[in-house]
């Protein structure tokens, strides 16, 4: 059985920058990690990684910017990996987004280079 994993990228300007409270910025990759469960519910990769609840396992990683965020979704999307570009509102801009759980060694690649979340 492959190591399932879920990698969650998150903008780093929203806590540094614009300021906004920790709490709201955890609550974008919550949205976003949910949304996705939510929308891919019925996929293998998604049934066995929610099997074991108490072993799940995420990487939560770094955007600069809103700019690196969407070149990052356009990079998954092309590559045909499942994900949620979680958008505020009424803001209308991206936060963060997340992948469906995916086995470790086919997901990391697409995340070279990226930061841990500090």
């Amino acid at each position: 059985m492959a190591s399932l994993v879920q990698y969650v990228v998150v903008r780093s300007d929203l806590l540094r920058t614009l300021k906004w409270p920790t709490g709201a910025v955890i609550a974008q990759a919550c949205h976003a990690c949910t949304a996705v469960i939510h929308q891919f519910n019925g996929d293998s990769n998604v049934t066995q990684y929610l099997s074991d609840l108490d072993n799940m396992h995420k990487v939560v990683l770094e955007a600069k910017d809103e700019t690196e965020l969407r070149t990052i979704s356009e990079k998954l999307s092309s590559k045909n990996i499942h994900y949620k570009l979680w958008i505020e509102q009424p803001e209308n801009y991206a936060t963060c987004l997340a992948v469906k759980p995916y086995p470790r060694d086919e997901i990391k690649p697409y995340f070279k280079g990226l930061k841990l979340y500090k």
